[in-house]
């Protein structure tokens, strides 16, 4: 998965009429950004657990456990991501994400 460079890695106070202003409902947004945080992480966990996969060997104890250099460098780079909130609030802002309303459970 590709982030962009220009999130932030920390939090930002937002004002609220920037967010529900597509879609008309704080709600709605709060709701949007959360599923759309739950596959980045889905995404990033994959991709992290496939990465880290080459490292492991079956036959590792406790004790034959060792240092590797690249798997840490692969864990610090996932640690320093934006979190998924954050991008996906990011992603939502410059609208790059795509969405529809289910117009039967307004109705109900």
């Amino acid at each position: 998965m590709e982030i962009k460079k220009n999130i932030p890695n920390n939090t930002i106070t937002r004002k609220l009429v920037d967010l529900d202003k597509e879609t008309g409902n704080i709600y709605e947004t709060v709701n949007i950004i959360a599923r759309r945080a739950n596959q980045i992480s889905t995404e990033l966990k994959t991709e992290l657990s496939r990465k880290l996969a080459d490292f492991s060997s079956p036959t590792d104890t406790m004790e034959e456990t060792f240092e590797n250099r690249e798997q840490i460098e692969i864990s610090r780079y996932y640690e320093r991501l934006p979190k998924p909130a954050i991008i996906a609030t990011e992603e939502f802002l410059d609208g790059e994400l795509f969405y529809k309303e289910n117009k039967e459970a307004k109705e109900s």
